[in-house]
């Protein structure tokens, strides 16, 4: 494929477990129902060091080389046989997932849990995962999987379009009380982000769970009340917040080790659990099945983000949801190392950590 003159575009290429380096590779060529876009902004994902490091390789990714990368806004800028619901320089935010579109999940809207999971032949594709992501100058992708932007979003706002329908998603099966108190364990990008999207649909009151630096700048910008697991009872803390009923809503956002148990001592009775954080393979989590049943508890699995990136670019283009202040960072594609770096090992207060691959330094 020729663009602007080039064949060649640059990519971050893993090649083996913690082995990646920065290649010249050839620039795709769209395909039936696909769209190459030029991507302007890939903000880091918490499951990106994970890949890299081969925790899931196998699955994810499913071989070498390969490149990774899924939470991503950029331009179309070439079209693909039967594309007619975009443009050469539509600006468009990505997604991760996009089903095969025709299995009895798909044809349900739930395209998260497609029935053809990694069967490139049917359509599916989990870009950065089990297909080829977005750490690159440019990518090929469904045109199911692509939203229009408004003009007044950023691309580095749009990159995060992908973390924060994880949030919507468990916020839109669980539900959120208006006026109620919503409590999100774990301080993370992900957990932040649910606070935003949890105060903006009409809780009254955020608690944030956690520890360390990160907790501490959540009550800075998402959350009223913060409990440290490190060093209070969080059972005692959440009651005590909420003149002993708890929580109407709990998001566990971390997939730590006990937060599962947590979540159900601090939602109140006829209360709602969605859990977002994947905990590593093999996890089994204790709960306390008694309280569970006689206090009436419902919990949601919740995976990825179906059905709501249309829904968050309207929310961040009226102002309703705010993600700027979580971009502490960014670097051009040529210093992914360093980008990478910075967001592992939290540099400079780092959370969204955004990669610009039209930018070379």
């Amino acid at each position: 494929m020729t663009i602007d003159g080039k064949t060649k575009m640059k990519a971050v290429i893993l090649l083996g477990p913690g082995k990646f380096e920065l290649q010249e590779i050839d620039i795709p060529q769209p395909a039936y129902d696909e769209v190459l876009c030029a991507v302007e902004s890939v903000a880091i994902c918490g499951s990106d060091p994970k890949l890299i490091k081969g925790e899931t390789a196998g699955t994810w990714p499913p071989y070498y080389p390969f490149v990774i990368g899924h939470e991503w806004a950029g331009r179309v800028v070439a079209l693909g046989e039967n594309v007619k619901n975009f443009k050469i320089g539509d600006r468009v935010a990505g997604e991760a997932h996009n089903g095969c579109g025709y299995c009895a999940h798909c044809k349900a809207g739930m395209y998260n849990l497609c029935d053809n999971y990694g069967k490139k032949e049917t359509g599916h594709r989990h870009y950065g995962h089990s297909s080829t992501g977005s750490y690159a100058e440019y990518g090929v992708y469904s045109k199911r999987s692509l939203t229009p932007m408004p003009e007044n979003v950023s691309y580095d706002e749009a990159a995060i379009v992908d973390a924060a329908g994880t949030g919507m998603h468990a916020i839109e099966l669980t539900g959120i009380t208006p006026g109620g108190t919503v409590a999100v364990i774990g301080p993370g990008p992900i957990g932040m982000i649910t606070a935003k999207i949890a105060r903006a649909m009409g809780a009254a009151k955020i608690i944030m769970i956690g520890r360390g630096e990160r907790l501490r700048i959540s009550q800075k910008l998402c959350a009223d009340f913060i409990v440290d697991i490190e060093h209070e009872d969080v059972e005692k803390r959440v009651r005590t917040l909420t003149a002993g009923m708890g929580c109407d809503e709990v998001f566990e956002c971390s997939g730590a080790k006990g937060t599962i148990m947590n979540s159900i001592k601090t939602v109140k009775k006829g209360g709602r659990i969605g859990l977002l954080g994947i905990p590593s393979p093999g996890s089994v989590a204790e709960i306390d099945d008694r309280t569970l049943i006689l206090n009436q508890i419902t919990i949601y699995g919740s995976r990825a983000n179906p059905n709501v990136s249309a829904k968050l670019l309207a929310m961040m283009s009226n102002g309703t949801l705010k993600v700027k202040d979580l971009i502490t960072h960014s670097f051009p594609i040529d210093k992914f190392g360093d980008g990478l770096d910075c967001f592992v090992n939290r540099k400079d207060g780092a959370l969204k950590v955004i990669i610009h691959p039209q930018a070379h330094g």
